[in-house]
């Protein structure tokens, strides 16, 4: 037997722990990494003869596309439902998410006092007038981020936000959440929003990337309210599946604790588990209170997110 993934992770990411799974199982794992959006696309375009078995993909709103894409099945498992938290997975269980990822706000150490920083609101301020990094629009991270704005505060107070965001940006979006913080260390801007884990992989690749990220420092936003805007990246058995209770195994074993570790470990983001422990470089960053909306949600606002930023000009 041989399970097909579709994995939006990159190899290096996933496949240490698929090679695992096979070595205790007994079950080949044939992995198909690609881009989530076209991972997407090939399961729909592939139908009922996909040979995939299971997706795996970053952003809940992703996962939530490929349900209502009709790409993905649900699974009953007892096992995920009580490692899960409720309002990380999908309720019906077509999907369940994996690993956690905060979207931070960074700062110059330089330039910036943390406590001139508050909470995402806070952004729109004009104190941040031409002084902020982040990526386009078009990117999902950027979306459910604004997704969790409307779930707090509704389409008219969102808009104003964005509006206020929009006018505090230092250069028009570009490039990656690595490249938001190398330009706050290179001083075109003095704050970014990112997720956190690029931050840690920076400080753990090269000599030039580790510089530029000895220039900033992490601020977990709204801790005095609903929390740091966090995601998942998750997994779900291919509607098109031949291998479903395999499958099922996978995404079990994905969600046990020394699965859960590694992941946390070599990714920098957070297990999906709060009784798993972090690694030593993300405590450094001090513990964060999250928000528990649920990542549904984000799925459900993506279409009035990206409506939203478009009517601010974020391009």
């Amino acid at each position: 037997i041989r399970d097909s993934v579709y994995s939006a992770r990159k190899e290096a990411l996933i496949k240490p722990l698929l090679d695992r799974y096979t070595e205790e199982t007994g079950v080949a794992v044939n992995l198909v990494t690609g881009k989530g959006d076209a991972l997407l696309t090939r399961l729909k375009t592939e139908g009922r003869n996909s040979p995939a078995d299971v997706l795996i993909t970053t952003d809940a709103g992703r996962l939530y596309r490929a349900h209502e894409a009709g790409v993905l099945q649900p699974i009953d498992s007892d096992a995920l439902k009580n490692l899960v938290p409720a309002h990380l997975r999908n309720e019906q269980g077509y999907w369940y998410g994996l690993s956690v990822r905060a979207r931070a706000i960074v700062y110059a150490k330089d330039r910036v006092e943390p406590s001139a920083l508050s909470s995402y609101e806070d952004l729109a301020d004009p104190k941040w007038k031409r002084r902020i990094c982040i990526r386009s629009s078009s990117n999902i991270y950027n979306q459910s981020l604004v997704a969790s704005m409307l779930a707090a505060h509704g389409d008219e107070a969102t808009q104003a936000w964005l509006n206020g965001l929009v006018a505090n940006f230092a250069r028009p979006p570009q490039g990656g959440d690595r490249d938001q913080i190398k330009a706050v260390a290179a001083g075109q801007c003095d704050i970014a929003v990112v997720n956190s884990y690029y931050f840690g992989a920076m400080l753990q690749a090269d000599e030039e990337q580790q510089a530029a990220a000895g220039k900033v420092a992490i601020f977990w936003p709204n801790q005095a309210d609903r929390g740091t805007h966090v995601n998942v990246s998750g997994a779900g058995v291919t509607a098109s599946a031949s291998h479903v209770k395999e499958a099922q195994a996978l995404i079990e074993f994905l969600a046990r604790d020394d699965s859960q570790r590694w992941y946390a470990e070599t990714n920098n983001e957070y297990p999906v588990r709060a009784d798993i422990p972090v690694s030593d470089l993300l405590k450094s960053w001090g513990e964060f209170k999250a928000d528990q909306l649920d990542v549904t949600e984000l799925g459900k606002r993506n279409a009035a997110a990206v409506m939203a930023m478009d009517r601010a000009g974020w391009k």
